[in-house]
């Protein structure tokens, strides 16, 4: 298992949107994702999940990943949650 914390920077946070096109991507992997915020533990690849977690703007969240293509993973939807989204 990785784990890594990201801080939010979208300025409305991660709403529907950019929640939408994280879980889209984390589905697409075969390991198990969970983002942590506030000691709260969602699953990524649920979108009320991880709506449910209420990330504004400046929240730090710890993306854990557990199994295959973890490394890739991280990446990719690390990369996501530090996004700006118009």
């Amino acid at each position: 298992m990785i784990a890594h914390t990201f801080k939010i920077i979208n300025p409305q946070g991660f709403h529907v949107r950019p929640t939408k096109i994280f879980v889209d991507k984390a589905t697409l992997y075969p390991c198990k994702i969970f983002l942590v915020h506030n000691n709260k533990r969602a699953n990524g690849k649920s979108s009320l999940g991880v709506m449910s977690l209420g990330l504004a703007c400046n929240a730090e969240v710890t993306l854990e990943i557990d199994g295959d293509q973890e490394r890739k993973a991280m990446e990719e939807l690390g990369e996501l949650l530090t996004r700006i989204y118009d």
